[in-house]
């Protein structure tokens, strides 16, 4: 009885070691002129974090899937959560800037597993008509990370620096690894990931085009996000509470547009849902770019983008999985991994253009970005002939 009711809460389990993994992914964005003064470098440099860290992730998300593809999938996560709570905790004692990247690269080398397999282990718990809805609902944690995490980060870091933030989400990832030992069932194995199906995933348009998607979207998104705080700071001259607020808005909004889309997928199909998500990001983007200098346009600009920003990846997630059941290890791995990729262009396009103070710019180029993603997204309309969604 106990092992069944344990069963039936590990998609939850899963969920929160997400908020685990997109608090550590996300928190430099958070606490930018924190990291920047505490540090004595730049915003620029600070920002740096994230691009380097998302290089990390998109390689090591595809390689660890295929080095660790055999391994039980509980001891495989726990094991993973517990380096990035290490990972955290050292992160609050870095000496110095250079320090602080290495723990950052090293904690994420490791912790680029636990997204792909998450969603790969929710597949495996759940009934196969139920998966879309329970991959779905694995990504809340990262819709959580931003509406809660994010907020508070700032929050945080404002009042008590930067190092107690880091200890905060250690903290968080001790309780989480808990949590998921407690509540995944032992036993777990995956389709193991060989170089064949590497191969047979690169001979899929509707996979490549999908992987193309993901990129594009995170690109967008990651020119303005990264240096979302400082651009509220220096075009509208908002405080530490009004930029917390802004990112509350940003993650609560993305909560809802998960769990929406999460209602609506399975009757709706992934095409559309993702269609529709794609478009509400594509809306909040272009209406930050236009209302650029007035606090109260940005803010619900971003209410707008939070609807798209994390259903967009479920959906993403949810199509690649319906696309080719088969490679779905491989696929999954790969989307994350092209992610972060979108996350390093990102940052490090929206890097330069915030050193140049072209301010306006950032949110007219991330605008390119999603419009590119939305293109694609049509382009991959499953065909009504098709015996299933794409």
């Amino acid at each position: 009885m106990e092992n069944t009711r344990a069963g039936r809460l590990a998609p939850t389990a899963l969920m929160l070691g997400n908020i685990v993994t997109g608090c550590s992914v996300l928190a430099p964005a958070g606490m930018l002129p924190e990291l920047a003064t505490g540090l004595d470098v730049s915003i620029r440099a600070a920002g740096l974090l994230i691009t380097f860290g998302a290089i990390t992730l998109c390689i090591g998300s595809p390689l660890t899937a295929w080095l660790t593809s055999r391994i039980e999938r509980r001891m495989l996560l726990t094991t993973t959560l517990a380096v990035l709570a290490i990972g955290n905790l050292a992160s609050a004692f870095a000496p110095d800037y250079a320090s602080l990247l290495v723990i950052r690269l090293v904690m994420l080398a490791v912790g680029a597993l636990y997204t792909p397999q998450a969603a790969g282990t929710a597949a495996l718990i759940v009934p196969a008509e139920r998966r879309g809805s329970a991959i779905a609902y694995i990504f809340l944690g990262w819709s959580l990370a931003a509406a809660v995490g994010l907020p508070l980060i700032t929050f945080m870091a404002s009042r008590y620096g930067w190092r107690a933030t880091y200890g905060g989400i250690g903290a968080l990832g001790c309780v989480s690894l808990l949590l998921l030992l407690l509540r995944l069932p032992a036993g777990l194995k995956g389709t193991p990931v060989d170089l064949k199906t590497w191969r047979e995933v690169g001979r899929s348009r509707t996979i490549v085009l999908l992987l193309a998607i993901t990129m594009l979207q995170m690109s967008g998104q990651f020119v303005v996000f990264t240096f979302m705080g400082p651009l509220l700071s220096k075009l509208t001259g908002a405080g530490p509470d009004a930029i917390g607020l802004v990112f509350g808005i940003y993650g609560v909004c993305g909560f809802l547009g998960v769990a929406i889309a999460t209602r609506i997928v399975d009757s709706w199909g992934p095409y559309r849902t993702s269609l529709l998500s794609t478009s509400l990001l594509l809306a909040g983007i272009t209406g930050w770019a236009l209302g650029a200098g007035t606090l109260a346009l940005m803010a619900g600009a971003v209410a707008i983008w939070g609807l798209g920003f994390a259903s967009t990846n479920s959906m993403q997630q949810v199509r690649l999985v319906a696309a080719a059941p088969p490679l779905a290890p491989a696929t999954v791995a790969l989307n994350t991994s092209v992610l972060y990729i979108g996350q390093a262009v990102g940052s490090a396009v929206g890097g330069l253009l915030f050193a140049r103070e072209f301010l306006h710019t950032l949110g007219f180029v991330a605008v390119g970005f999603v419009v590119a993603a939305l293109v694609l997204v049509v382009l991959t309309r499953p065909r009504r002939t098709a015996a299933g969604p794409a």
